[in-house]
């Protein structure tokens, strides 16, 4: 009988590398490795790290710093690293962390459960070597797809695998093993940005652009579905860019209805859009399509065009409201989220203030405020006219107000609405608590309803808006929808 190995993944960062660490147990699984929650109940701790931002980096390196404690407590015989912070600084990250017994990168993933086996023997597997992943592709994005067959592209498990690979789930599923149980999943629609953004390293460590082929997310989808996920989450670096190394930059609005006539499924949602890109066409399906929930997580930045510009992107103020004019005429419960960055070198008051008056009119749902700091290997890092920590720090703290204030507002403002709740938890303590469908998983607030009578997780209740907690809102369930719970 061969001898029990079990492996724990520890996920940081983004949903992004949420689907990697379910392709990654997927492979693991496959292969005879047993998946466990707990790190302390694991022979190996996989740490899917972030290295996007500092505060990212260093809850990366408390995750690694956190397992290896483990060791000699317990089961855990050691600590490997993955993920956006092992494939960025690779052998560097070995060398400042040696508690680390493994530091791999996306080339690595395909051969998981040797690399872990390897190490969990005792052996030594060479640290990964960072290179610029933006050049293992062909500049043209129509010559990608042949060329990125040879390429790691993480959470591009294809859904028709080799006899053999495929999980105990069924030939149609894909390489992906659920690390949960919750009623919604994200499936990755592509992967690397094309943007060259002068203050962001992602397109450096996770490459050029590339689609997944239509037929993977739907098989992927349908397979989702068979698990019991109600709301699939579409994400990549830039989802308005899908499609365009297919042939088709507007494939993202043909997959949209196949994806939501996916029996089981009662809703579709897509983050990550550019507002450079925003198509007339995808905002009509966006908010015209049944299942397809008005959704709209743009990525502004800022609204300042000097700012802008300096941070290679487009737009300005009212450019940018009247974006979100044309989406409200449409839908006008549409949710939108947006991130924004302030102190960016050579920032002005007069900038500022301009962000400010964006953020006013935009009547947004959800708002992230990050205070910029140099990022190695980016543009912006060698750019002069830094400004000082502490108005960087004024900057952040001040615009953060303003935004808890307009947030707590615009939640006010949905008061007496009927949303739609996907219960996601029941319990003793917190009662009912879900998502209306403005509100996508963890970075939008939820909704409380007051009653879990007749409830239960992965159902949609309609609700009616009775009060707020700041972003979240409050709601009376008037009953289940006809559909939910198929």
């Amino acid at each position: 009988m061969p001898e029990r190995r079990t492996v724990a993944l520890v996920t940081l960062g983004c949903a992004r590398n949420e689907v990697d660490s379910e392709e990654l147990a997927g492979r693991l699984e496959a292969d005879g490795w047993e998946l466990v929650e707990d790190a302390e109940a694991a022979d190996v701790a996989v740490v899917n790290t972030c290295g996007f931002v500092e505060a990212a980096k260093k809850d990366s390196v408390d995750a690694l710093l956190e397992a290896n404690d483990l060791k000699g407590h317990g089961r855990t015989q050691a600590v490997v690293a993955v993920g956006c912070m092992a494939e960025r600084y690779g052998k560097d990250l070995a060398e400042a962390l040696p508690e680390a017994d493994g530091v791999l990168g996306f080339d690595d993933y395909a051969d998981i459960s040797d690399r872990l086996q390897t190490i969990l023997n005792g052996g030594i597997h060479a640290s990964h070597t960072p290179r610029d992943r933006r050049k293992l592709l062909p500049i043209s994005p129509a010559e990608r797809q042949d060329a990125g067959a040879e390429v790691a592209l993480p959470g591009h498990a294809p859904v028709d695998l080799p006899d053999g690979l495929a999980p105990a789930s069924g030939p149609r599923a894909p390489l992906r093993r659920r690390l949960g149980t919750n009623p919604v999943a994200s499936v990755k629609l592509a992967s690397g940005c094309d943007r060259r953004c002068s203050f962001c390293a992602i397109p450096s460590f996770r490459g050029s652009f590339i689609s997944r082929r239509p037929s993977d997310v739907l098989g992927e989808t349908r397979w989702l579905a068979e698990q019991g996920v109600k709301e699939v989450m579409l994400v990549s670096e830039n989802n308005t860019s899908y499609g365009k190394d297919l042939g088709d930059i507007r494939l993202l609005e043909t997959l949209l209805p196949e994806l939501a006539a996916v029996e089981g499924i009662e809703r579709v949602r897509v983050s990550y859009l550019q507002p450079a890109e925003m198509r007339p066409g995808l905002i009509d399906v966006l908010t015209g399509t049944d299942k397809v929930v008005p959704y709209f997580d743009l990525s502004f930045q800022h609204s300042a065009p000097a700012v802008l510009r300096s941070m290679r992107r487009f737009g300005d103020t009212d450019r940018f409201l009247d974006l979100l004019s044309t989406i409200r005429d449409k839908a006008p419960q549409a949710g939108v989220r947006s991130n924004f960055i302030v102190g960016f070198p050579g920032e002005s008051e007069a900038d500022l203030a301009e962000l400010e008056r964006f953020l006013t009119g935009a009547r947004l749902d959800a708002i992230g405020v990050f205070g910029y700091s140099d990022e190695e290997g980016t543009e912006a890092a060698t750019y002069e006219h830094k400004l000082d920590e502490d108005v960087v720090a004024e900057r952040l703290a001040r615009v953060s107000r303003l935004a808890e204030e307009l947030v707590s507002q615009r939640a006010d403002e949905r008061v007496g609405e009927a949303v739609h709740v996907l219960v996601e938890s029941i319990d003793d303590e917190d009662g009912a608590v879900g998502r209306g469908e403005h509100q996508a998983p963890e970075t939008d607030g939820q909704v409380l309803l007051t009653s879990s009578e007749g409830l239960s997780v992965g159902r949609i209740v309609e609700a009616k808006v009775i009060g707020t907690q700041g972003v979240d809102l409050v709601a009376e369930p008037l009953g289940c929808s006809e559909e939910a719970g198929r």
